[in-house]
């Protein structure tokens, strides 16, 4: 049984992979771009319910992919993942206060990452 649609953008393959793994063994369907121009190509043809994305990549980052997708659902509440979440300190401030977006920090256990998407899904 399916629980939802995941997208995971990373620019570490090696990190999307065992996400996606982890998600597919807790029935997630998912999809997994190596940064935020693909990972924003993927929304549109697989229109997940959630978007677990890094931070840091090339071409588009994290937080200008989750820009371009509120363009196309405004309520969506992204988990951002980083090894250094104090350098986007202001911006992820208001992506939790505007968006109830949710961080996690790298690396993070299977459990963090269950949480996570349950308080952001909900």
């Amino acid at each position: 049984m399916e629980k939802g649609k995941i997208l995971i953008v990373d620019d570490n393959q090696r990190v999307a992979s065992v996400l996606q793994v982890m998600l597919m063994d807790e029935g997630y369907e998912v999809r997994v771009a190596k940064n935020g121009e693909e990972g924003y190509i993927y929304y549109l043809l697989f229109e997940p319910d959630l978007v677990i994305t890094d931070i840091q990549m090339p071409v588009k980052n994290g937080l200008e992919l989750v820009k371009l997708i509120r363009h196309h659902n405004p309520r969506i509440r992204p988990i951002y993942m980083s090894g250094n979440l104090g350098q986007f300190e202001p911006a992820l401030r208001e992506e939790r206060d505007t968006y109830h977006a949710c961080l996690l920090k790298k690396p993070f256990s299977r459990l963090e990452l269950i949480k996570s998407i349950s308080e952001c899904s909900g």
